[in-house]
């Protein structure tokens, strides 16, 4: 299992902890899924976001 697996994995997980009360939760699993899922591919560096953090790019 690679991270962006495990990151996706642990966002859904944690929204099912969440995921008691419907529709709001439901939403709630749905972000936090796709945090996940976001940060799963920035550990396998296939998502670059040096971008946004200001950092990269010399000018």
């Amino acid at each position: 299992m690679n991270a962006t697996q495990t990151g996706l994995l642990a966002g859904l997980l944690l929204g099912i902890a969440v995921a008691v009360n419907g529709f709001p939760a439901f939403l709630v699993t749905l972000v936090l899924g796709a945090i996940g899922l976001l940060v799963g591919r920035v550990l396998d560096g296939e998502l670059d976001v040096s971008g946004l953090l200001g950092r990269g790019r010399d000018r």
